[in-house]
């Protein structure tokens, strides 16, 4: 059995698996390496200008100190720039709320914001890598509720749906479901919004994906944008800081001066060059990018966040495990690679 086979069945033991954009499973694990709990791990040092909650718990953090452990200390310092930094738990399962509650506890005794990534619409990603999703309107409403009530009064910044809206555009959600799922968007925004302390943005897709962004501006007002905080972009995707920047600064003139934020967990090297078609799915030399902050330069842009958990795997492509799962050695590479 190979040293990376070991490792994920070391951390499948600990209950690792953990969402991501390419099919959320757990929303995080609750157990430390070593049997130690989470208030005894050790307090994180986000980047200058991150309001946001650090999870003492993720994935690369058990991952750094079961490598500290076995004496791998070059590799687990490599990983903090994993660990160290917030990036959005993605809860899944019938019922959102025991993940959500744990993380704004733990965030609220910090004064901090946690981030979650709210994705289950249903016919999610046309079912492709991460295909799945409620299983009807009634059955999203419920959950939403869920995630919701379980933000209660915390403060929470929620990325809604990413690439809901995107697949309406590009045709890729069949047409039969598209005021559906319009619908559906806009009622989450409402009922998210009735949390006090709780920002929404509605997934707007990436430069790349739909390039003319004019024609994103339609079924975003259509699914509620006038409501959300704004838009996100860039989610899982791996386009530069400004490339995005410009993208979202052009859009935003269309939704009224509405702000937005940037996915920039694996940005650092930009996308790979080729077949835009497989560019996306655990390419190889990419990096980390820019840390999580609010202090962007650009006053329409709200954050740099690391909304897609970055080490976990974008689907079964270039030996990678089933999207979603946490890939040690590829998040090894996104830290190696790194310039920040």
């Amino acid at each position: 059995m190979s040293r990376l086979i070991r490792n994920l069945a070391a951390l499948a033991a600990l209950g690792l698996a953990a969402g991501c954009s390419s099919g959320p499973v757990d929303g995080g694990a609750s157990a430390i390496a070593g049997g130690t709990t989470a208030k005894a791990a050790r307090k994180a040092s986000p980047a200058p200008g991150s309001p946001f909650w650090v999870d003492p718990s993720s994935p690369a953090a058990l991952q750094m100190r079961l490598w500290q452990r076995q004496g791998r200390t070059e590799d687990a310092e490599l990983l903090k720039r994993i660990a160290d930094q917030p990036a959005a738990l993605w809860p899944a399962g019938d019922d959102p709320a025991p993940a959500i509650r744990k993380a704004t506890k733990a965030a609220e005794e910090e004064g901090r914001t946690a981030l979650f990534v709210a994705y289950n619409i249903p016919h999610r990603d046309c079912g492709q890598h991460s295909a799945g999703g409620a299983y009807d309107a009634a059955a999203y409403r419920d959950w939403i509720d869920r995630f919701a009530h379980a933000i209660g009064g915390s403060k929470a910044l929620v990325v809604l749906e990413p690439d809901a809206v995107a697949h309406i555009v590009d045709g890729c959600t069949p047409r039969r479901y598209h005021a559906e799922r319009e619908q559906l968007l806009r009622e989450a925004i409402d009922r998210l919004k009735a949390q006090p302390r709780t920002k929404v943005y509605l997934d707007a897709g990436n430069p790349t994906w739909i390039q003319e962004y004019w024609r994103m501006a339609g079924p975003l007002r259509r699914a509620g944008i006038a409501d959300a905080d704004g838009f996100s972009l860039n989610v899982s995707n791996f386009q530069t800081d400004i490339t995005t920047k410009t993208y979202g600064v052009r859009l935003s003139s269309r939704l009224g001066g509405k702000h937005f934020v940037v996915d920039s967990s694996r940005n650092g090297n930009g996308p790979l060059n080729g077949d835009r078609g497989t560019a996306w799915c655990n390419p190889p030399g990419r990096a980390l990018g820019t840390r999580p902050t609010t202090e962007t330069g650009e006053p329409a842009l709200d954050a740099y966040l690391w909304i897609k958990r970055p080490g976990e795997s974008d689907g079964e492509c270039r030996g990678g495990p089933a999207a979603g799962t946490w890939w040690p050695s590829y998040a090894l590479g996104l830290a190696r690679n790194s310039k920040a």
